[in-house]
């Protein structure tokens, strides 16, 4: 890539990264173009399309969500593990408004540009559910891709302004539902 391209490719990330926190993942990527010094047309053919521009930008927070998993895998408590990973999951989906839709379509869009992303985070979330169920501390009624389903709904609820207040406590009845407590 030339150094030029290179310089706006860059920018356009970094301040895609701000817009997208700023008013969310359906943001005008007018404005990140105007925001970046570029015009549309630099902008789309770094990235085609939202998705393509939401990826590498989320992709950072979901293969660290994913890194956190695989060490919680060997915590003591596998229940505590699996119940701080889902909080840690949930406060991202609330920090990155409007990703939950974008999340939740990927996952089941083999060529989104972010399923591969959402697959591995998916992923990481069923091994700590398969470990707290192995070691008799989840109930073995819920699948990996059921606890992904909860996290999307939890999430939604905290980012509803009617439900937020209700929300923390929507989680620990979950949470006691999916846990088996000694």
């Amino acid at each position: 890539m030339r150094a030029d391209a290179k310089k706006n490719y860059d920018s356009i990330k970094a301040v895609a990264r701000e817009v997208f926190l700023e008013q969310g993942a359906d943001a005008s990527l007018r404005e990140v173009a105007r925001r970046a010094g570029v015009g549309m047309g630099t902008l789309y053919r770094h990235f085609p399309s939202r998705e393509a521009l939401l990826e590498p930008l989320v992709r950072e927070s979901f293969d660290a969500l994913a890194q956190q998993a695989e060490q919680l895998k060997t915590a003591d408590s596998p229940n505590q593990a699996l119940v701080s990973w889902v909080q840690e999951v949930i406060g991202f989906t609330y920090r990155h408004r409007g990703i939950l839709s974008v999340m939740m379509s990927a996952i089941e869009d083999r060529d989104s540009a972010l399923h591969v992303s959402c697959d591995g985070l998916r992923r990481a979330g069923a091994q700590l559910l398969a470990r707290a169920q192995t070691e008799g501390k989840a109930s073995r009624d819920l699948s990996g891709d059921e606890l992904f389903d909860l996290i999307a709904a939890l999430a939604w609820l905290r980012d509803q302004p009617a439900h937020a207040p209700r929300a923390d406590h929507l989680f620990e009845v979950v949470a006691s539902a999916i846990l088996i407590r000694e």
